[in-house]
């Protein structure tokens, strides 16, 4: 089974995206295992069905897919981004997030509504912390104007467009805008859903990485307006702080 761009509303037209989905359904499609597929499906609270491909095979095929495939324009990406996403099996999510992240700059800022739009659809950490970090990140840190959007995306009422608000510096390292990612945590502070507060922690230790007083110093004062879970996460590798 294939999908056409009728089947996923936006995607632009592309032989490559054509050849991609003919191929991926069939490669992956003679993979599938249905004993192994319902234990995944639960394992990820039945966020989507599965084809039952572990990770290892599933890229193994994905190489066999893409042999001799050409490099991708923005268009082809884009194309088959949005084809996967209309397939229900989240291996075909998967795919597409490998592909993006593989050819991330090949991507304009012109992608960010696309990225937006996966990110929204069948949302669950598995393919958005990925999108976040890896294709997001990577348009933001090509075109710092994209910080913008940031900044309006970690305002969204979508829980997961605010969580790849907070992520998406997750791989800046020193090059990471201190700022800006303080000042999204304290935003989000209060939020009530786990996942951002979570990645409001997750964010903070992966910057205590490059910068641990920093976060320290941050943590010192802010900290009793983030809830213990934030705070646990993000001081994980550097220590708790000092009373008072």
């Amino acid at each position: 089974m294939t999908v056409t761009s009728a089947g996923a509303p936006g995607a632009p037209d592309s032989v490559l995206a054509d050849t991609v989905l003919e191929r991926l359904t069939t490669v992956y499609g003679a993979a599938a295992d249905s004993g192994r597929a319902a234990a995944m499906r639960a394992y990820m609270k039945d966020v989507a069905p599965f084809l039952g491909l572990p990770t290892p095979d599933r890229r193994a095929l994905s190489r066999t897919v893409l042999a001799g495939a050409p490099r991708p324009g923005e268009d082809d990406c884009t194309a088959i981004a949005l084809r996967c996403w209309a397939l229900p099996q989240r291996e075909y999510h998967y795919f597409a997030v490998d592909y993006l992240r593989r050819y991330a700059g090949r991507l304009s800022c012109a992608f960010l509504p696309t990225a937006r739009r996966l990110v929204a659809t069948t949302s669950w950490w598995d393919t958005v912390d990925l999108l976040a970090a890896h294709v997001v990140g990577a348009l933001v840190a090509a075109d710092p104007r994209l910080a913008a959007d940031m900044d309006a995306w970690i305002l969204d009422e979508d829980l997961w467009v605010t969580r790849t608000a907070l992520l998406h510096q997750l791989t800046y390292k020193d090059r990471t805008d201190a700022d800006r990612l303080f000042a999204y945590c304290l935003r989000q502070s209060g939020h009530p859903d786990f996942f951002v507060r979570k990645a409001i922690g997750w964010s903070l230790r992966e910057y205590a990485k490059t910068d641990p007083e920093a976060v320290r110093a941050f943590l010192a004062r802010e900290r009793g307006r983030f809830a213990p879970l934030s705070v646990r996460e993000a001081l994980k590798n550097i220590g708790g702080l000092q009373a008072g």
